[in-house]
């Protein structure tokens, strides 16, 4: 009997304990779910108030661009952009302008060339025919061209026939008839910038000299031309044919 009654007091007791126990194990977790929706609506407040802040700044800041930014600034920004554009076309229609004088001082200078040395290959060929000439004029002697005059002759009467004319005489009217000729066509190569020239007693040049012998001849320099046998000839400042002549050998070498 006691034996029962001991064990529905001890029944009793740990019951009270596990109610107990579960009441505070119950207001602990309570107080817990209190404290974290306390913390979560004070969290969410903060944001709240910072994305508020934030956007307040926000419209503070364009609110003041757009207060900045008056008709008369927007204006001055145009036209310095469009002034760095002016600016820009010049500097590129200085460019063009230079390269336009540039390509015209080319074309002008090209064509005065063109101009000048066109009749270069006719005027060459045209050498050949005064070399000839010279040739014919060289072959005849002095003492027929200009005969010593003889005092019989001199008092005899200009009009006499044409039979009776000499052969020197029909000679020099032909020497005098070639000579005519080739100063004529010398002539009128001097028309064309095209002209002769003899480097005699000159020092010897490769740019306008084509030596074709070479002599030692004591008492003269040695390297100087002492005869020509075909005279040059330049087209203004450029050599159209060289001059063909001999040159003093130097004999110390």
């Amino acid at each position: 009997m006691f034996n029962a009654s001991a064990v529905q007091v001890f029944r009793s007791c740990t019951g009270a304990l596990s109610s107990a126990a579960f009441a505070r194990s119950s207001a602990t977790a309570v107080g817990r779910r209190a404290a974290f929706a306390a913390r979560s609506r004070h969290y969410s407040d903060d944001k709240s108030q910072s994305a508020e802040q934030s956007t307040s700044g926000e419209a503070e800041a364009e609110e003041k661009d757009q207060v900045d930014v008056s008709p008369e600034s927007e204006l001055l920004h145009k036209l310095k952009a469009e002034e760095s554009k002016v600016a820009d076309c010049m500097s590129r229609l200085r460019y063009l302008q230079a390269d336009y004088l540039n390509l015209q001082r080319n074309a002008a200078r090209e064509k005065e060339q063109a101009r000048d040395f066109a009749i270069s290959k006719f005027a060459k060929d045209l050498l050949e025919t005064v070399d000839v000439l010279s040739m014919a004029l060289k072959s005849v002697p002095q003492e027929v061209v200009n005969p010593p005059q003889d005092p019989s002759n001199a008092t005899s009467s200009p009009s006499s026939s044409s039979e009776q004319k000499s052969p020197e005489a029909y000679l020099k009217e032909l020497y005098e008839g070639v000579e005519s000729t080739q100063r004529l066509l010398l002539n009128t190569l001097f028309k064309h910038h095209v002209k002769p020239y003899d480097p005699v007693g000159e020092k010897f040049d490769p740019n306008l000299h084509e030596a074709l012998f070479q002599v030692p001849m004591p008492g003269k320099e040695p390297g100087t031309v002492f005869v020509t046998q075909k005279i040059g000839f330049m087209i203004k400042d450029r050599v159209l044919r060289a001059a063909q002549v001999g040159v003093v050998q130097d004999t110390q070498s």
